[in-house]
């Protein structure tokens, strides 16, 4: 099989790769599963429990490994979802965030313990305004915020009180 990316995310698991996979294509329209390996008679996981797990979540290929308790996940790495609207911004909190932990400024964990940024194109677009008080302004607002609010992050940039 030809490689589709250069560069995707592997994110290490403790025996939960086929389910974190599975919950993420549940999450991201055009999605799937693109490949499964299973551990042999050599191990070092149980036989015929999930190793490699390949998938898609809109286009991007991830890798999900049964790597052991080694390592654990931290925010110094974290999956960006860009959202173009606040009802896209409001369904991948929610569903990023079930069972997991919301943290501040567009950063939440999953049940899993990934860490993700879930940050509308406004954010972005407003806070690289060539005015200076303007930008100041919605950085105030957006560390004030857990889950972004794209028009509250519009009041701050236009100078309007809450």
């Amino acid at each position: 099989m030809p490689i589709k990316h250069r560069i995707s995310p592997c994110l290490w698991f403790d025996g939960q790769a086929e389910e974190a996979a599975n919950f993420y294509v549940s999450i991201f329209k055009n999605s799937t599963t693109t490949a499964v390996s299973r551990y042999g008679e050599v191990g070092p996981g149980p036989k015929g429990s999930v190793m490699v797990i390949g998938f898609e979540l809109d286009g991007q290929a991830v890798t999900a490994l049964n790597g052991g308790p080694m390592f654990k996940f931290t925010e110094a790495i974290s999956m960006i979802v860009h959202c173009e609207t606040q009802a896209e911004v409001d369904y991948y909190w929610e569903k990023l965030c079930a069972g997991g932990q919301p943290g501040r400024c567009a950063w939440l964990k999953d049940k899993f313990g990934v860490s993700w940024q879930v940050v509308p194109t406004a954010l972005i677009e407003l806070m690289q305004d060539k005015d200076a008080a303007k930008s100041a302004r919605v950085m105030q607002a957006m560390l004030q915020m857990t889950k972004i609010d794209i028009a509250g992050l519009r009041r701050a940039y236009e100078g309007k009180a809450e």
